[in-house]
């Protein structure tokens, strides 16, 4: 490993948070301690909003929305457009922000934002497509057809690994299709969210300007604990709660929305696995295993938790796999040159230690694993990644760990590979590297992977904005972003109109008077 020292200090932060529109006192005063993952100091304390206010927002929010939807789809279109515009002035001051709350490294920051301008294209564009279907009508005289209509409020509750850009995902659909949105954000990145919603309030000021018709209140933040986020999840004018975070917390959203009858979109954990067949291309398979399980320090849903590689070349690409980690920069996620930050703060080292022990005492063999930089950073958590080599898949392999640890296992046939990549809770993301294309086919068919993502050639992390993103089974079973994933955050309404001067029924029912 190779360690580096760190260059920023908190008046830099300070001045990104005002050139972004945060005022000076939104960091004082507050309850929110706000810190950096990279030396661990506390920038600010933030105002957390109080369950009645949040309850409020919501509220709020519920009246902009009566506005809102009677505002034509491409009108609304435009609003996202002067986002998406503000975010590429924004974008190197923005992602320097997201790296120094998160502690991802800067090309990763500015990546994020990218999402997040990557989306508000795309919803552009969709904003002149949320079309419905003309279907032919057995009664002669009649039309029948399936239109989409906005459907209300969005709850939006974030987790701190992406602390913007999955906000993006779920607030340019969202608003495109009519609603409106209150942001809970993670209670460990409140800075980025302030920064954020600066942004969009400047949008909306330059929106008006232009003649847009946008109401108060279209989108809100609400900063706090998770009692905020559950006035979210019970208030019964947010019809739609979109929730990224753990299994658990999964387990507990879905079904208080479900009590009352509201939608969820479910975003959860993922224990993401790539086979390596023996045909593969080891430096392809290296490269992109070595991302998905240590790029992030192995704090995103998509990381890769477990390597699953043929017997044959097991060792080889062991071998390799162990080179690289050995020589990956461990720093400042903001110097030049590092490939890796920190964990995000004390209770995320201290999972991945237990896990490493759980490893051991199951039979595994830990390369890696440990604290470092502790003399530099003693307020901050930075670890070196771990490879662990497993007898077989144990109950810890089963569990996602937030940190950059990698199970390796054996197989002998691609079925087995199969069988093991699918015998986890969890269905986020996959990924085999091979050159044989009837393996390749096999893995993404219907009796291959079982994730909502499964890749050939490239790793489990980094997906495009263009396809539905999400996963099955303990992942959730919710979609965001790309392909036809917008279809969340609007109501169907069936129509049928009859021309004719007569009222035939459906199926000949016969009703005559």
């Amino acid at each position: 490993m190779n360690l580096t020292t760190p260059t920023m200090s908190r008046p830099d932060l300070v001045e990104s948070l005002a050139q972004l529109g945060v005022p000076g006192g939104a960091l004082s005063g507050g309850t929110l301690q706000a810190r950096s993952p990279i030396d661990g100091v506390v920038v600010g304390a933030v105002h957390e909003t109080s369950v009645p206010h949040a309850r409020a927002a919501v509220d709020r929010a519920y009246a902009a929305f009566l506005v809102w939807r009677n505002v034509p789809a491409p009108q609304r279109g435009e609003l996202v457009r002067l986002l998406g515009e503000r975010l590429r002035r924004e974008k190197s001051t923005l992602a320097r922000l997201v790296s120094s709350e998160t502690g991802k490294i800067l090309s990763e920051g500015l990546g994020e934002v990218q999402e997040m301008i990557d989306i508000c294209d795309f919803a552009v564009g969709l904003s002149r497509q949320l079309h419905g279907l003309t279907i032919a009508s057995e009664r002669p005289g009649h039309r029948m057809m399936e239109q989409w209509l906005p459907l209300g409020v969005v709850g939006i509750i974030t987790a701190f690994n992406f602390p913007v850009a999955v906000w993006a995902w779920n607030a340019a659909l969202a608003l495109v299709c009519g609603n409106a949105c209150v942001w809970k954000p993670s209670e460990k990145t409140p800075l980025t969210a302030l920064a954020l919603q600066a942004i969009f309030e400047r949008t909306l000021t330059v929106c008006r300007a232009a003649g847009g018709e946008v109401p108060d209140d279209l989108s809100q933040l609400v900063i706090g604990q998770a009692d905020v986020g559950e006035a979210l999840v019970d208030h019964s004018l947010v019809a739609l709660v979109s929730a990224t975070g753990s299994t658990r917390m999964g387990r507990i959203v879905g079904p208080r929305v479900a009590q009352r009858f509201g939608r969820c979109i479910l975003e959860l954990g993922g224990n993401n696995a790539v086979i390596v067949a023996p045909s593969a291309d080891l430096d392809l398979a290296v490269r992109g295993t070595a991302f998905g399980a240590f790029g992030t320090a192995g704090q995103r849903c998509t990381s890769t938790r477990r390597a699953i590689v043929h017997e044959s070349i097991h060792d080889e690409f062991v071998a390799r796999l162990e080179r690289a980690r050995a020589r990956l920069p461990i720093g400042s996620p903001l110097a030049a040159g590092i490939l890796v930050g920190p964990l995000i703060d004390r209770a995320a080292f201290d999972a991945m230690q237990a896990a490493l022990a759980e490893a051991r005492d199951q039979g595994g063999q830990v390369s890696g694993g440990g604290r470092v930089l502790e003399d530099r950073f003693p307020e901050a958590w930075y670890a070196d990644p771990a490879l662990v080599r497993m007898p077989a898949q144990t109950a810890v392999v089963c569990q996602e760990t937030f940190a950059p640890i990698l199970y390796l296992l054996k197989y002998r046939t691609l079925d087995e590979a199969i069988a093991l990549q699918n015998a986890v809770p969890q269905g986020l993301s996959s990924a085999i590297f091979t050159n044989d294309l009837r393996e390749a086919e096999r893995f993404v068919a219907v009796a291959g992977s079982d994730c909502g993502i499964a890749n050939v050639n490239l790793g489990t992390s980094g997906a495009e904005i263009g396809g539905a993103f999400g996963g099955d089974k303990d992942s959730g079973g919710g979609r965001e972003s790309g392909s036809d994933a917008w279809k969340a955050y609007m109501r169907r309404s069936t129509n049928t109109v009859n021309y004719s001067g007569t009222l035939p029924l459906a199926q000949g029912v016969k009703f005559d008077l």
